[in-house]
């Protein structure tokens, strides 16, 4: 099994630089030896911004789904964090035992003049992950892993049920979309380390392997609204 493990030299994370950490998922077989964090998650709500809109989706990695959204037209900020639990547990180490009912997340910003919350549906199910695995995504695995759309108006909520019913009506997957739709509570920014993953470390190995594709399917399937 693919392991996403993490060595990196001289990082600085907050206002302090970390030396060296070894990051891997307890649920696939992976220790955690990080360095410590901030004791106290960032808390990010839905964007106040006059004519943007906030959307938060999870569909395993975080690394892999935030480059995805980061690389089209319309969209001006992407955060990778957690969902769906706790701020105590809102951490990679605790999200990692798969006990915590996080997700590993991403929240979007954007602007609906330029790009319309159902083309951000269309991205999320045909590239950015797989919709029909359970708790899972390729070598990851566990609850953390699972594919979720935490909606923050009624409007997005009807959307993405329409979608998802679409998919499943028209049998686009080989499998029935297994996606949850959950009202948004809150969203906890992820460690310093984790954001921009891909673009500081884009030949990780995990990174080659699993997110590079999804960034080429992109540029290929959408291409008219992927920006560099």
């Amino acid at each position: 099994m693919f392991q996403r493990n993490v060595y990196i030299l001289s990082g600085v994370v907050g206002s302090f630089a970390i030396a060296s950490f070894f990051l891997s998922s307890l649920d696939s077989g992976r220790t955690i030896n990080a360095a410590s964090q901030a004791s106290t998650p960032a808390v990010l709500t839905p964007s106040t911004q006059k004519g943007m809109m906030t959307a938060v989706f999870a569909g395993g990695c975080f690394w892999g789904t935030e480059a995805v959204f980061e690389h089209l037209k319309g969209v001006s900020n992407v955060v990778s964090g957690y969902s769906g639990g706790s701020a105590q547990t809102a951490n990679y180490e605790t999200v990692s035992t798969g006990q915590t009912k996080h997700a590993e997340s991403i929240m979007i910003t954007f602007d609906p003049s330029q790009i319309s919350y159902e083309k951000l549906l269309e991205v999320y199910f045909y590239v950015a992950h797989d919709p029909t695995q359970l708790n899972r995504q390729g070598p990851d695995y566990g609850t953390q892993y699972r594919s979720a759309i935490f909606f923050t108006t009624s409007q997005q909520q009807q959307a993405s049920k329409a979608y998802i019913d679409r998919l499943n009506q028209t049998n686009r997957f080989s499998q029935p979309v297994v996606t949850q739709l959950v009202p948004f509570e809150s969203f906890y920014a992820a460690e310093d380390y984790h954001q921009n993953f891909i673009v500081r470390n884009p030949t990780y190995p995990y990174v080659v392997a699993h997110d590079l594709p999804k960034l080429a399917q992109l540029k290929k399937q959408f291409a008219e609204i992927y920006k560099n």
